[in-house]
């Protein structure tokens, strides 16, 4: 392989790359069940290395194991708890922090705060589809159904159109209820 040909092919790796990120590598499914939803209680989280429930703190996990864990407790509709979970991360910034702060408002009832940290997630991250589909979700439960549509536009044009997502908010647009 010459030099031009090399980089070529590492300019259109790094664009597959990209775009799979973009979508989300579909990391947008709701997540699978463990032992935090299923045997610890009272707002604490599974610690794989310790094999028992701990009580979150910062530092104590990383950011990643405690995004996963507020994912899955919100997801289960333990919605104050994943937000004190999300509350002990190093970095309040991370999209994917704002975005489950957002989700976990929304389903609580307070829709206003999380349609804020939606807001919050897209600045940092504008390819974050996930958060693109939870905003488009509330704004079908607000009646705004030209945003949800934009948000399903916006969807597909950054790559995610064969993700959970995309057909999360355009079975919600379809009239079909929700899962989140």
């Amino acid at each position: 392989m010459n030099r031009t040909t090399t980089i070529l092919a590492a300019i259109a790796a790094a664009s597959v790359s990209s775009m799979a990120l973009a979508a989300g590598s579909d990391s947008t499914k709701p997540p699978v069940k463990t032992q935090t939803t299923q045997e610890c209680k009272g707002g604490k989280i599974w610690d794989k290395k310790k094999a028992k429930c701990v009580n979150p703190q910062s530092g104590a996990l990383s950011d990643d194991d405690l995004y996963d864990a507020a994912r899955e407790l919100a997801y289960d509709g333990q919605y104050e708890n994943a937000l004190k979970v999300l509350d002990v991360a190093e970095n309040q910034n991370d999209a994917r922090v704002l975005n489950y702060k957002g989700f976990a408002n929304r389903k609580a009832g307070r829709v206003e705060a999380g349609m804020a940290f939606y807001q919050a997630a897209l600045e940092i991250d504008p390819d974050y589809i996930l958060a693109r589909s939870y905003m488009g979700q509330a704004l079908i439960a607000d009646g705004d159904i030209l945003g949800a549509e934009s948000q399903l536009a916006e969807i597909e044009k950054r790559g995610g159109r064969d993700t959970w997502a995309y057909a999360a908010l355009d079975k919600a647009l379809g009239g079909e209820p929700s899962d989140w």
